[in-house]
Formats: C-alpha cells, sequence, structure tokens
C-alpha cells in the first residue's frame, strides 16, 4: 500500500473563499502531468487536450492521458500521449480521452484509490476538462490530497462561476440555430406552433441566446419566475394577431416542465392550435467544434499547464473580456453563474 500520509497534508480544511493566492506551499519540480475529461462531452475538449498536451510538451514534462473521467483514475486507467497522438484532433467533437461520471469517486474511499493511481503512475499534477461537478470532485479530492488540480471549463451551459465562456457553448448554440431554422421552415409551411426542448437542466442560457438568435415567440428558462405568464400571453394575444406559426424554445429544466409536458398542456387548453413537439437532444453534444470553441480551448490549455509550471493548484482557468483568469474551484462550484437580465428584456421587447 503507498503511503498517503505525506500527501495529505492540508486535512479536512475548506479553500478560503475569496482566496487570491494559490501557490503551493513550497514548489515543486513537475515531471509528469495528468490529463482527463470529465462530465458531459462538449465540442472542443479534444482542442483542449492538444493545447494541453503540446504546452507540456514544449515544457520537458511528460504527458498522461486518464481514460474516462475519475472513474479512469481510480481504475489507473492511464496512457502516455505523445505529440503526434494529438494530432489532427483539433477540428473533432467528442472526447478521444472518454468521459464517464464515477459514482466511487463521490466516496472517501474512491478518492484514495484515485490517489494511489496517480502516486503509482508518478503523476505529479493533473488537468481536469468539464463542467461543476468535475470542479467539485476536484476540491473534495483538494481537500484531502494535495495533488495540484487545474480546471478547465468544458459544458454546453455555459453556466460556470468565474468565466464568460465555457469550452462547446458556442458549437451547441449554433448547432440549435441550425435546427430550429430549418423547423422554423416547416412551420411556417404549416401554420404550426413548435414546442422545441434545448440542453439546460439547471442553465437557461442555451436557450435565452438561440432563442433569440432564432427569433423564437417564447423562451421558457429555469431561471425565469413568469413563465406561466410570458406563455398564456403568447396564446391569447399571439394569435390574435393572426399569426400562422410560432416557435418556443424550453429548456429542459424549465419550471413548467419540458416540452412535451408543455405542449400537452397546451393542446388540451388549446384544441384549435397544431402544435409539435422537437427535441433536440444529444445533437447539441456532438459535432466539430466552431472556431471560437478551438480557440478558446486553445488558449485555456496553455494557459492550465502554465498555471501548474507557475506553481498554481485547485484553480479552474476562466476568460474575461477574452483574457485568462484564475479563478478558485471553491468559487467556480459554491457560487451562481447569473442570466443577464437584458437579455430576458430584450427577448420580450422583440416579441411583445
Amino acid at each position: 500500500m503507498l503511503n498517503l500520509q505525506q500527501y495529505n497534508s492540508k486535512g479536512n480544511t475548506m479553500p478560503q473563499k475569496h482566496a487570491t493566492v494559490h501557490h503551493s506551499e513550497k514548489p515543486r519540480k513537475l515531471k509528469k502531468i495528468g490529463v482527463f475529461t470529465s462530465g458531459g462531452d462538449s465540442p472542443g475538449m479534444n482542442a483542449a487536450i492538444r493545447a494541453v498536451t503540446r504546452t507540456a510538451i514544449t515544457n520537458g514534462l511528460q504527458v498522461i492521458g486518464i481514460v474516462g473521467g475519475y472513474e479512469g483514475m481510480i481504475q489507473g486507467d492511464f496512457r502516455e500521449l505523445s505529440w503526434l497522438d494529438v494530432s489532427g484532433i483539433l477540428q473533432t467533437g467528442g472526447t478521444i480521452l472518454k468521459t464517464a461520471r464515477s459514482q466511487e469517486f463521490r466516496t472517501k474511499e474512491g478518492r484514495k484509490k484515485a490517489c494511489e493511481s496517480l502516486l503509482k503512475e508518478e503523476i505529479d499534477a493533473v488537468v481536469v476538462i468539464g463542467g461543476d461537478g468535475s470542479f467539485t470532485g476536484a476540491l473534495a479530492f483538494s481537500e484531502e490530497y494535495d495533488i495540484p488540480f487545474v480546471g478547465i471549463p468544458g459544458t454546453i451551459d455555459n453556466d460556470i462561476f468565474g468565466t464568460e465562456y465555457t469550452i462547446g457553448y458556442d458549437s451547441a448554440l449554433n448547432t440549435v440555430v441550425q435546427a430550429v431554422d430549418k423547423i422554423k421552415d416547416t412551420a411556417v409551411s404549416h401554420g404550426r406552433i413548435f414546442f422545441i426542448e434545448v440542453m439546460g437542466r439547471e442553465a437557461g442560457l442555451l436557450a435565452l441566446n438561440s432563442g433569440i438568435a432564432v427569433g423564437a415567440e417564447v423562451i421558457l428558462i429555469p431561471e425565469s419566475t413568469n413563465d406561466q405568464k410570458v406563455f398564456e400571453h403568447f396564446i391569447s394575444k399571439g394569435y390574435k394577431r393572426k399569426k400562422t406559426s410560432g416557435i418556443v424554445i424550453i429548456a429542459e429544466g424549465d419550471e413548467m416542465g419540458g416540452a412535451l409536458k408543455i405542449a400537452e398542456k397546451a393542446e388540451k387548453e388549446n384544441p384549435d392550435l397544431d402544435i409539435r413537439v422537437s427535441i433536440l437532444g444529444h445533437m447539441q453534444r456532438g459535432g466539430s467544434p466552431t472556431a471560437k470553441d478551438r480557440i478558446a480551448a486553445s488558449k485555456m490549455g496553455v494557459a492550465a499547464v502554465e498555471a501548474l509550471i507557475d506553481n498554481r493548484q485547485n484553480i479552474m482557468i476562466g476568460l474575461k473580456h477574452e483574457q485568462v483568469v484564475h479563478v478558485p474551484f471553491s468559487e467556480a462550484v459554491k457560487l451562481n453563474h447569473a442570466i443577464d437580465e437584458n437579455l430576458i428584456k430584450i427577448q420580450h421587447i422583440l416579441n411583445s
């Protein structure tokens, strides 16, 4: 059994909520870093893996890909990544390192196994590419073991506090817009109302911005408290103006329920309406990343390795005003990412 005591110098002390310095107590000599993707996949994750790998190699470091997220870390599913291993992946969707959610890592026993695997492989630091759940896992690990983690935000929801942008959001947004533009053609042709469900169980930014981009009559998101009123106004007032079609964009986590539930209720209350439902589902996660996602992933990947070399740990790399910022994991996972109320106002003005 490996001796973990020397890596447990932090005890259970929580990181300071507003800490600004995130250097380890003494300089480390980095030789080998791990990189993995966790949680839901998003376009641009491969671009981030490429940037991390090539930046590390340029700085004389060995790179180990951890296959299958935290579960792969527990199982010791590692493979070395070379310069050529990440060639040709910049434009591909998904993740070459696979991804998974690990229930075992949520336990102290699971995190202990993960630490043992990292130490056995002699991995000195880790880059995690994922969302809120992935960073929550990294934060829990950092409270127990002194192996540096740096995070890169990769999620199509764009809902991580401390960064204006997460990898995959622009690609997913464009996928939604392209799909709804096509649906709108048939909606107009048949005089139908389409209820279109997009991803966003707890965050509605994807639904809100895609709705504005396609000119949706109604946008229903989890953050809004007057969805029922907005929807009823659309039904009662919109069709009195003799509109022949309509688009309702619904985030899957909206308080009124998903698209199927809302459409069923609308049909029952308005039997004269011709209603159809389209659930875009996981197509939003796939496909080639946009230029914006490729550039953001490249920036963040380089910055993540540079942060580790600079002896920083337990932070997320973010972007604000196109510039790299360092955000403590404790803030990234515990503070809420707020919706811009001006966007809701804009949508109401354009469709009132």
